[in-house]
């Protein structure tokens, strides 16, 4: 009996001793398989949220460049429409019409951008598709569009609107000139300040394009 019963003492010890190593191991795979997943879930969630301020973050110089850049391009629309109807040189509406065609789009996207912000977008004189001079000279004297870099003055907006045929080309490709000149320091200024990166690619378009028409409307004056 007395060895029996070490026997079976010894027989329950080592059962004891199995089943704590077996839940001793269980407990620490468990706490590690817990505490992985939460460490690998924390970065991604964290990288998600800095992804996503960095994509949507602007600052005052994105709002003044779509401000002003906004009326800015409205002008120049005006100025290519008067070309289609009073000019006389193919090249001339041509360069109007790529003008018109690529601009409007740019006026609503960074309309657009203006209203996702909260910000105010530019007037365009009552929802008129072009402007009259009555609006140029009141929104210049009203909120310092005058001092915009390229802008025309009411002065000139009525030279060239009575202008026609050679005349009016030599007008309009001066003018211009001058505009998209006033158009790339504005641009430049966003690409070089601005945060938001859909603005700032918009700016570099500009810069590009219309650094090209300069090129071009020099051509056509020399």
């Amino acid at each position: 009996m007395s060895n029996t019963t070490r026997t079976l003492a010894r027989r329950a010890g080592l059962v004891a001793a199995a089943v704590s190593a077996a839940l001793l191991l269980a407990a620490c795979g468990g706490g590690s398989g817990d505490g992985g997943h939460e460490g690998h879930a924390a970065p991604s969630a964290s990288a998600s949220a800095s992804g996503g301020v960095s994509a949507g973050a602007h600052n005052a110089k994105d709002v003044a460049f779509a401000q002003g850049m906004i009326p800015h391009h409205r002008q120049a629309l005006e100025m290519a429409r008067l070309a289609a109807e009073r000019g006389s040189s193919a090249q001339v509406k041509d360069l109007a019409a790529r003008i018109e065609k690529a601009q409007d789009p740019e006026i609503r996207t960074m309309s657009g951008w203006l209203r996702a912000w909260g910000e105010d977008v530019p007037q365009d004189g009552g929802g008129s598709d072009m402007p009259g001079m009555e609006h140029h000279a009141s929104h210049s004297g009203a909120s310092g569009m005058a001092e915009m870099p390229g802008m025309m003055g009411e002065q000139d907006m009525a030279e060239l609107q009575k202008a026609s045929g050679k005349d009016f080309d030599r007008l309009f490709l001066t003018m211009m000139v001058e505009h998209h000149k006033g158009a790339l320091e504005m641009a430049k200024a966003e690409q070089a300040k601005g945060a938001y990166g859909p603005a700032k690619k918009t700016a570099g378009d500009i810069v590009t394009g219309q650094s090209a028409e300069i090129a071009e409307m020099n051509g056509l004056l020399s």
